[in-house]
């Protein structure tokens, strides 16, 4: 007498149909994912990668992001990239980013600790 508990894993006859279990992925309620508020703020964080800073910018606007970008790279002296929705400075210029965005009377948050 076979088990009953075991279930089919592999066939090649198209006719059999599969069990379908309480846990499937479809039945379970999703969780919130956790990511970047939408709070209209633009958060400012630094991040270290293999011994350097990297300073990042959430929160702009698509449209915005690459002009942005390229006035901080300007500003800060410094390269850098804006892709994602992020824009990518290298070193630390968290201070120098938040007087920007104060002068252009963006409302700018530090992110992180």
């Amino acid at each position: 007498m076979p088990n009953d508990d075991r279930r089919l894993v592999y066939s090649t006859d198209g006719s059999l149909p599969l069990p379908r279990f309480e846990t499937e992925r479809s039945s379970r309620p999703r969780a919130k994912t956790a990511g970047i508020p939408d709070d209209g703020a633009v958060r400012v964080g630094l991040e270290r990668l293999r011994g350097s800073h990297l300073t990042l910018v959430y929160g702009l606007a698509a449209n915005e992001l690459a002009a942005i970008g390229k006035e901080l790279r300007r500003r800060c002296s410094t390269g850098g990239t804006a892709k994602n929705g992020v824009v990518q400075l290298q070193g630390d210029h968290r201070e120098t980013v938040l007087a920007y965005f104060t002068e252009h009377g963006r409302r700018a948050k530090r992110a992180g600790g």
